[in-house]
């Protein structure tokens, strides 16, 4: 199931993504905001599934709507250096423990809305992520336990400013600027998506292609990510964590071929079963 929240006469709405177009869920009843469709838990879901089979129900084109945050996050959790080969192009070798680093909640923005890069920086790079989506309370959790808190997954893009990241060896001048946390349009329930498959994940700059991996590409899986996360973060019902981006960046290339990300550009991140996130920048 691939869930939404969008805007309607100035209020968030909920939706599911089927075949036919979008089911508004807040127009049949259901909660408006998706942190209380995922703290529903599956009873809910249940129902979401029961009354969205209905084939009469009215459907929104997805390509009309103005999307919102698709969840309320309490905490941004990020993954750095988690593909092989994006480690070893930035310099580094692939970590032995997992990276973790945030971004400030005012960092998520969804999909389709302009981010602004600040004119005091130049140095912006994309990162296309898969976005792990926290379904219920994570703290101290085994990782044979990990799974059962996750409630889905969405596309995401940890846009950098590389000249802010390098500071200091902590990178969170260069990850935490607003809306720096683009992640949508939807999210696809945990049991539609398996992301130790071999599911393709893109991302392109005016259309052109700059990095292309797997997901299964990862060194440390999502529940590993969670489970080890859970020891240092109280994750909570709506929280994210973006996993790691693959190789091809701006940073890894050499020097003087690095074209950094500029206003009028646009991005747009695609992994397989999920969808597009994009992201126009200004």
């Amino acid at each position: 199931m691939k869930l939404l929240s969008f805007y309607k006469d100035n209020t968030t709405h909920t939706g599911v993504l089927t075949d036919r177009g979008v089911v508004d869920l807040t127009a049949l009843g259901f909660p408006g905001a998706m942190n209380d469709i995922i703290a529903g838990g599956p009873a809910l879901r249940r129902r979401i599934e029961d009354a969205v089979s209905d084939t009469i129900l009215p459907v929104l084109d997805m390509d009309t709507l103005t999307f919102a945050n698709i969840t309320q996050p309490q905490k941004i959790v990020c993954v750095g250096l988690n593909y092989k080969q994006h480690a070893k192009e930035t310099g580094g070798e692939p970590p032995k423990d997992i990276v973790f680093f945030s971004k400030f909640n005012d960092a998520l923005t969804p999909s389709g809305q302009s981010v602004t890069l600040p004119p005091w920086l130049r140095c912006f790079d994309y990162e296309a992520e898969l976005v792990i989506v926290i379904g219920k309370r994570a703290w101290n959790v085994p990782l044979e336990q990990a799974a059962d808190h996750i409630f889905g997954y969405a596309c995401g893009n940890d846009l950098s400013a590389r000249d802010g990241q390098f500071l200091s060896s902590q990178w969170l001048a260069g990850k935490a600027l607003p809306n720096f946390g683009p992640a949508g349009p939807v999210i696809v329930t945990a049991d539609s998506f398996d992301p130790g498959a071999d599911n393709a994940i893109t991302c392109h700059v005016n259309g052109a292609l700059v990095q292309s991996d797997v997901t299964s590409g990862m060194i440390f899986n999502c529940a590993e990510i969670v489970s080890t996360a859970s020891r240092y973060f109280r994750l909570d019902a709506g929280d994210l964590i973006f996993t790691g981006t693959p190789s091809g960046v701006i940073l890894g290339k050499e020097k003087n071929s690095r074209v950094w990300l500029k206003p009028g550009d646009v991005v747009t991140v695609t992994i397989d079963g999920i969808g597009t996130l994009t992201t126009p920048l200004v």
